[in-house]
């Protein structure tokens, strides 16, 4: 039996929402409220969530989609639900080991696991393209950091380019930790063609992949597909996914590892 819309759950409205986004390109508020049998309120509340983590521009009653290449930089985004991304880079820190090897991607959220991670203190090799996280794994004693070579974009605090990519291609490393800016039942996305590259080359060169991405992420797609869901062996999020990508990660063999508060 199909669920009445009044019985969607908060994040499978959401979903929805922005399934409908991407196939009309403007949502307007009236429309979804009677759509989903809840009140305008709610649905004001659903746009505001939505444009605050970048999934779709608020405008005068209602949202349009938002750019799929192009986003906020790093300053910006670690300033949206930082709480959420501050504890799944808590929990991802916690499931390294003593000794590992690891690779960290550039972005707001593994910036997060890296303090998280120079908080344990553990004896560890790093190779990073990501600035912020060199200098914070740096002052750990016992962390060896090794900083790719690259273009440096200082709106994204970290180097890119085939340099990047090809000095990552050396190494092999126990544990990618990557970013992204969209999780779906087709893979794992990012607006930006160079970061995707780096990512490609850090899953190639690790044992074991974590995505850490906060509930915004899920059902967004944006430009490029970094992966599929099966190249990626465990999801690092503050809360469940939807049914429907929860679903396809079970399909995919994806760990669901849920930061507790």
């Amino acid at each position: 039996m199909a669920r009445s819309p009044s019985r969607f759950s908060q994040d499978e409205r959401r979903a929805r929402l922005l399934a409908l986004l991407r196939r009309e390109g403007t949502v307007r508020i009236a429309t979804l409220a009677r759509s989903f049998s809840v009140t305008t309120e709610t649905v004001r509340r659903d746009l505001d969530h939505l444009a605050q983590s970048g999934a779709l521009k608020r405008t005068y009653g209602g949202g349009a989609a938002r750019s799929l290449t192009d986003e906020p930089g790093i300053g910006i985004r670690a300033q949206a639900r930082a709480a959420e991304r501050a504890r799944i880079g808590a929990a991802a820190a916690s499931r390294v080991s003593a000794g590992d090897a690891l690779m960290i991607d550039c972005g707001s959220t593994t910036a997060l696991f890296a303090n998280a991670l120079a908080a344990r203190d553990l004896p560890l090799t790093v190779l990073t393209n990501c600035l912020p996280a060199a200098r914070v794994l740096a002052t750990a004693s016992r962390c060896r950091v090794i900083l790719c070579p690259g273009e440096f974009v200082l709106r994204e605090g970290g180097v890119y380019g085939a340099d990047t990519v090809e000095f990552l291609r050396r190494f092999k490393v126990n544990r990618a930790m990557i970013g992204a800016g969209g999780l779906a039942p087709d893979g794992v996305t990012d607006a930006d063609s160079r970061s995707c590259a780096v990512k490609r080359a850090m899953l190639d060169c690790a044992e074991r992949v974590a995505l850490l991405v906060d509930s915004s992420k899920f059902d967004v797609v944006q430009f490029e597909r970094v992966a599929p869901l099966a190249a990626i062996d465990e999801i690092v999020v503050d809360r469940a996914p939807p049914s429907r990508l929860a679903a396809a990660l079970r399909a995919a063999k994806v760990d669901v590892v849920i930061a507790k508060g």
